[in-house]
This record gives C-alpha cells, sequence and structure tokens, in this order.
C-alpha cells in the first residue's frame, strides 16, 4: 500500500486471465513515497482518500464472497470456478515473482511507453469481460420481467462426427450484451483518459471476479499461499528495488488509486493514495473460503468470515497506520496475512472446530458434478 506523488494523465473472462493478472498486482500496491514530493495532502484528504481505499477494498471481498458461493455450485463453463490446490499454491510465489522480475527487466530494456501501450489494451479487454461479468446479476434484477431477453450461444469446434470436440461453448442472452455495451464504454474512457475512477471500476470488477472465481481447496492451501506471497511481498518490497520501479513504471488498472487531494481540484486530482489488487484479491479467496466452510457446517452461522472480514478492515488499517508513523510504503500482506489467518484459528480454537476446519476439502466443479451424478443413480438403482 502506498502513497504516490502524481499518476500521469496519459499513462476476467476466465479465472486464468484474473490469475495472470494478479501476478503483478502488489507492484502496484508498494510504491515508496516520495521524499521530496512538493504536495502535502491535508488530514481531510488524507482521511477521505485512504478511507475510501479501505471501503472500496472491502467490496469485492464482501461481494465476491457471497456469489464464490453461488459460483461453486454452478454448472454453467462461463461461471465455473478455477480451483487452486496446494501445489498451485506453493508455485504462485515463484510464478508471481518471475513475472515481477520479468517486467522490471522489459522496463529496464524497452521503452516503457510501448510496454504501457500493450498493457493498456491488453486490460482494456480484460476489463471489459470482467466488468461486463460483475454487473450481469445486477441487470438481471434491474430488467423488469416483460423485457425481451433473447439467448444465444456461441459455439466454436474442431473436428467432425464423433470426433467432434468443443472448443468454446458460451452461452449468453441480451442482456449480457447490455452489460458488455456498458463496459465497453467505460473500456474506451479508460483508454482515452486513463480517468482514475474508470481505472478503479475495473479494478473493482477484476478483484471481485477474482474472489468469485479462484477457489482454494482447503484451509491448508489457503495456509500455504498466504504464507509464501507474505515472503513474497516482505522480500520484493523491503529487499530490493525492483517492486518500487515496477510501480513507478507500470500503468495498468490492476490497483484501485483514489486522489488525497480531491477537495481542492475536484474530479481532475491527480495525487493519489493506492492500493495493489492483490492486497484484495489475495486475502480476499481465503476470506471467501471461510465462508463457504460457514455454509457447509449448516448451523446458519457465518463466524468464520466476519472474523477474518474484520480481522482483514484491522490489518489494512495497521498498514496505514505503520505507514504513516515511519513514512515508507509498506507490504500490506505484512499484516493481513498474519490477521486472516489468525483470527479465525483463534475463533475455531475457541469454538473446538479446529480440526474440522483443516478437514475440510471443497471439491472441484468436476467431482461434484461426478458426485451427483453416481447418487442420482444409487438413488435409480433402489
Amino acid at each position: 500500500m502506498s502513497e504516490a506523488e502524481q499518476v500521469p494523465a496519459s499513462a476476467p473472462e476466465a479465472a486464468a486471465a484474473v490469475l495472470d493478472a494478479l501476478n503483478a498486482t502488489d507492484s502496484n500496491g508498494t510504491e515508496a513515497l516520495n521524499a521530496t514530493a512538493k504536495f502535502v495532502a491535508t488530514p481531510e484528504g488524507t482521511a477521505l482518500a485512504y478511507g475510501s481505499l479501505v471501503f472500496m477494498a472491502l467490496l469485492p471481498i464482501f461481494f465476491g464472497a457471497l456469489r464464490s458461493v453461488n459460483c461453486s455450485k454452478s454448472k454453467n463453463a462461463a461461471d465455473m470456478p478455477e480451483t487452486i490446490t496446494s501445489r498451485d499454491a506453493a508455485r504462485f510465489p515463484i510464478i508471481a515473482s518471475c513475472t515481477l522480475f520479468g517486467l522490471y527487466l522489459f522496463f529496464k530494456v524497452f521503452s516503457q511507453e510501448y510496454i504501457n501501450l500493450l498493457l493498456s489494451v491488453y486490460f482494456f479487454v480484460l476489463g471489459i469481460l470482467a466488468l461486463s461479468h460483475t454487473m450481469s446479476p445486477l441487470m438481471s434484477r434491474i430488467f423488469p420481467a416483460s423485457f425481451p431477453n433473447k439467448q444465444y450461444q456461441l459455439l466454436f469446434t474442431q473436428g467432425s462426427g464423433e470426433s467432434k470436440e468443443e472448443i468454446v461453448n458460451y452461452e449468453f442472452d441480451t442482456k449480457n450484451l447490455v452489460c458488455l455495451l456498458i463496459s465497453s464504454v467505460v473500456g474506451v474512457w479508460y483508454l482515452l483518459k486513463k480517468h482514475w475512477i474508470a481505472n478503479n471500476l475495473f479494478g473493482l470488477a477484476f478483484a471481485l471476479n477474482g474472489v468469485e472465481l479462484l477457489h482454494l481447496n482447503n484451509v491448508s492451501t489457503g495456509c500455504i499461499l498466504l504464507g509464501g506471497l507474505f515472503v513474497y511481498d516482505v522480500f520484493w518490497v523491503f529487499g530490493t528495488n525492483v517492486m518500487v520501479t515496477v510501480a513507478k513504471s507500470f500503468e495498468a488498472p490492476i490497483k484501485l488509486v483514489f486522489p488525497q487531494d480531491l477537495l481542492e481540484k475536484g474530479l481532475e486530482a491527480s495525487n493519489f493514495a493506492m492500493l495493489g489488487l492483490g492486497d484484495i484479491v489475495i486475502p480476499g479467496i481465503f476470506i471467501a473460503l471461510l465462508l463457504r466452510f460457514d455454509v457447509s457446517l449448516k448451523k446458519n452461522s457465518r463466524t468464520y468470515f466476519y472474523s477474518s472480514f474484520l480481522a482483514y478492515i484491522f490489518g489494512l488499517g495497521l498498514t496505514i497506520f505503520v505507514m504513516h508513523t515511519f513514512k515508507h510504503a509498506q507490504p500490506a500482506l505484512l499484516y493481513l496475512v498474519p490477521a486472516c489467518v489468525g483470527f479465525p484459528v483463534i475463533v475455531a480454537l475457541f469454538k473446538g472446530e479446529l480440526t474440522e476446519m483443516f478437514r475440510y476439502e471443497e471439491s472441484s466443479p468436476e467431482e461434484a458434478g461426478a458426485k451427483e451424478d453416481s447418487s442420482e443413480s444409487e438413488k435409480k438403482d433402489q
């Protein structure tokens, strides 16, 4: 998490796309404070900026976790989650480190302008798809029942006859097309103006899709992932200048920003505080897992979800406090990981459910479907 002197004004369809975005996320959330910055934010402006960032960070975690419960039961291929195993979790910090260092080398060797142009086009496409997917449930509620909602299917196959294989099979309707149109308008706005509001709309969409579609298969996997990224974040922020360099050069909507001079300059403000999406999505998918664990207990209680959610607020608040106390950008996961893991574990110990928590195993959509089919066949046989 960081403050920035100025952000230049010109400057997921599938879960795998969200994963690619996250590999570079933390680089945008850890830009160092500029000790020679000419702009000095007022206490009111600082409070508004960081209060807004905390509020925006909570939105995708809360609603993404709720949507992840329905997503885990979905049979629609477009809404099926990507399950992260313990092996994936162990490799993730290594992949993230390679990606970060690769970006560092790219910015050292090639022109920053052309790299950011390619990134802008890439995230323009991903942002439209992510925002459209985010808006879709809301649009379904807004449109009246009398709205002529036609169904469409985009189907690409390979081969013929019995050897025919589906490459793409995507079903959508008129409401989805309306969402896509609105998202395209936001995308063009971002591409042309790089406005911070358009950036935040895309950033919130990426974060919500990440929390919804990226599923940890159990609590142990979550601990491995968070522990690995804890080390990753601390090393690249305090151990080298790689993350700082990339953060200063990288222009993409994979961070949330809010101007500290909004009260003075309005919507044209340009001195931003920022929070990387990795500091939202990584703890968010763990919090979403705990919500699904709450649901599996069938006790009509959301104890673990709310305890981890409050822990996230505490960890993020502590990050901001330490950053302003020591006047240096902080790796937010340094505070978020112990809080988000520690609070629920303490609650589980108090309730005597720690063993049950770590035994909880979430099936992949394919395994869940196979179980349902087998149970249905057993009922028929009986």
